[in-house]
C-alpha cells in the first residue's frame, strides 16, 4: 500500500517552554512546498486564521468521503455536476473521559447534470457505500454522520 506523509515544524520563540506561555503556531509542509499555517483552535488559544487541527481532521473526512462518492458515482454513470460539504466536528469527551472530536456531522450537497435523477434513498445508499470505503472514515470508525441533503 501507499505511505503518505507530511511535514511537521515548530520552534519556540519564548525564552523558555512554560505552561500556557508559548505559541503553539506551526507549519505543516505538504508534498514538500504547500505550507499551511497551523495553530490551536480558537478555543484553546489558537490565532483563528490559521487552520487548527480539528478544521484538518474535518478537511480529511470530507475530501476522502468526496472522492470516493465521486469514484463509485462514475462507475455507476452518475454525471455529477458538483458536491459540497459542510463538516462539523464537535469536541467533547469520549468513552474514556479524554478530550476528543468525538462526533463529525457531514452535510453532502450533490448536484447532477441537467435531466439526470436519483431518489433520496438511491443518493442516501451511494453516500452509505462512500462513507463505507473512505479511508479515512474507516480510520474514525463510529463517529461519523452523514445528514444527506
Amino acid at each position: 500500500m501507499s505511505d503518505i506523509s507530511i511535514d511537521l515544524h515548530w520552534h519556540r520563540i519564548e525564552p523558555e517552554l512554560k505552561p500556557g506561555a508559548y505559541t503553539a503556531a506551526h507549519t505543516v509542509q505538504l508534498n514538500n512546498g504547500y505550507d499551511v499555517q497551523v495553530d490551536a483552535a480558537p478555543d484553546y488559544g489558537g490565532d483563528p486564521s490559521c487552520t487548527n487541527p480539528e478544521q484538518a481532521l474535518a478537511s480529511a473526512l470530507s475530501s476522502c468521503h468526496m472522492l470516493t462518492f465521486l469514484a463509485l458515482a462514475a462507475k455507476a454513470g452518475w454525471p455529477v455536476a458538483s458536491y459540497h460539504d459542510h463538516v462539523v466536528a464537535h469536541l467533547g469527551k469520549n468513552p474514556k473521559g479524554k478530550m476528543s472530536v468525538n462526533r463529525l456531522d457531514m452535510h453532502p450537497v450533490v448536484r447532477f447534470d441537467t435531466g439526470f435523477q436519483v431518489n433520496d434513498a438511491e443518493l442516501a445508499q451511494m453516500q452509505d457505500r462512500a462513507h463505507r470505503y473512505c479511508f479515512i472514515a474507516n480510520t474514525l470508525a463510529d463517529f461519523v454522520e452523514i445528514n444527506v441533503h
